[in-house]
């Protein structure tokens, strides 16, 4: 074993039978695909919706901004309420809750009722992060749960496939009203379906203790969770940026069709998918191997980070196939630098604080996202391209990772009752 290699703790605490946990991981990767369709039908259908009520690019950006602003508020909630319900009971009440809103969608008429129900979905869906964390934190074991984090996390990027690909075609035979109400109401059969099935597993519920009252202010005392919720900041603005505006790039600088959009988003988030998926089984095989968790996951980062870099090169492509290498590459490499941060989540803050801090660290992203979606908006409608909105995409994650780094120099495996307290870190 290598000096300073990650030791995984001797118990497995919470650990379901070997195929109950991997159906288990089937049904979070469903949640996870309902949760991409109903957040991206808004932009796939924009073309159509703007035409029907005559929205601007602003009102649009306006419109992701208040989904992310409120998704970014309600975290400040959600990962309280994620630990309290429960590994078993979180993920259906989150479903349940978002496939409501999205179905509020598809009987909004005026702006301000799209505006509500995009608050409302934003709201609901913030439950969907923590609640996933907590339910891989209870099922697998720490080497396991980098490969099963990497999964989960890129799976459901099938629904951002799937979406572009089959919801033209969907939109064409009910309208785009319909199409919400719909999709909505799949959620509702996955909770039906995860109350078959969850029941018969062992999902164990650790509840707060007596002395965990009270901590929401020790935890924000914690360098471990502000050195992990920048790192979201900086990298999940990306992601929100390419997951609202990447159809009107497509749209706006290779004239596609709404047609046409489908296979290229299909290939951006086909990359994303396996980016996600190979990092969590590299980072499985390194730790096997006996690097330590400091190392894989930082140099994991770092390759996602550099990865990155030639973004803006996109605006210059001669072929939107080119655009879609680019942008997919971007995608891979954020989904991995994801993975990694969700791993590390799991690797050093306490199993009774995973949901809060997750959720904090969530809410930090969705505050960041809500801010360059908006912008994004004023940016194109001044006239200005995707140029400037690519330059930043292309530098966050080196910021991010440079973060990480100061608050974090060496990552150690959770110790329950240690908080490590410092000040913020000097330059």
């Amino acid at each position: 074993m290598a000096h300073g290699a990650y030791l995984p703790p001797s118990e497995t605490t919470g650990q379901a039978t070997s195929n109950r946990r991997w159906l288990l991981l089937a049904f979070l990767i469903g949640a996870g695909i309902l949760n991409y369709v109903d957040r991206q039908i808004i932009a796939i259908l924009k073309p159509v919706i703007e035409k029907d009520l005559g929205w601007t690019d602003a009102d649009y950006g306006t419109l992701a901004a208040l989904f992310q602003f409120s998704a970014a508020v309600a975290f400040a909630f959600t990962g309280w309420i994620v630990d309290r319900l429960g590994a078993r009971l979180a993920a259906p009440v989150g479903v349940a809750a978002w496939s409501l809103a999205a179905m509020a969608h598809g009987v909004a008429v005026t702006f301000g009722q799209f505006g509500l129900a995009r608050v409302a979905l934003g709201a609901t869906e913030s439950m969907g992060t923590p609640a996933g964390i907590k339910a891989l934190r209870a099922l697998f074991n720490d080497r396991m749960r980098s490969l099963a984090v990497g999964i989960s996390n890129g799976a459901p990027n099938i629904g951002a496939v799937a979406t572009p690909l089959l919801l033209p075609l969907l939109a064409a035979a009910v309208g785009w009203r319909a199409s919400f109400v719909i999709v909505g109401a799949a959620g509702f059969v996955w909770v039906a379906a995860w109350f078959a099935v969850s029941r018969k597993a062992d999902l164990p519920h650790e509840p707060a203790r007596a002395k965990d009252k009270g901590q929401t202010l020790a935890m924000l005392r914690d360098r471990r969770t502000w050195g992990l919720a920048g790192a979201k900041a900086l990298s999940d603005q990306v992601w929100w940026l390419m997951l609202f505006w990447a159809p009107d790039f497509f749209h706006r600088v290779f004239d596609l069709t709404m047609a046409q959009l489908g296979p290229a988003l299909a290939g951006v988030y086909g990359l994303a998918a396996l980016g996600s998926i190979a990092a969590g089984w590299i980072g499985a095989r390194l730790l096997a191997r006996g690097w330590s968790l400091n190392a894989v996951r930082k140099t994991s980062m770092l390759v996602c980070a550099l990865l990155v870099l030639p973004v803006p090169l996109a605006v210059l492509a001669q072929s939107h196939w080119i655009a879609v290498g680019l942008l997919g590459l971007t995608l891979a490499a954020h989904q991995g630098f994801s993975v990694n941060i969700f791993a590390t989540i799991t690797d050093v803050i306490p199993a009774r604080r995973i949901g809060a801090v997750t959720s904090f660290g969530a809410l930090c992203g969705n505050f960041a996202g809500m801010g360059i979606v908006y912008l994004a908006g004023k940016i194109l409608t001044g006239g200005h391209g995707y140029l400037p909105l690519l330059l930043i995409a292309a530098a966050s994650y080196l910021v991010a990772l440079a973060w990480l780094q100061l608050w974090l120099p060496r990552l150690q495996p959770a110790e329950d009752d240690h908080i490590p307290l410092a000040p913020a870190p000097s330059l």
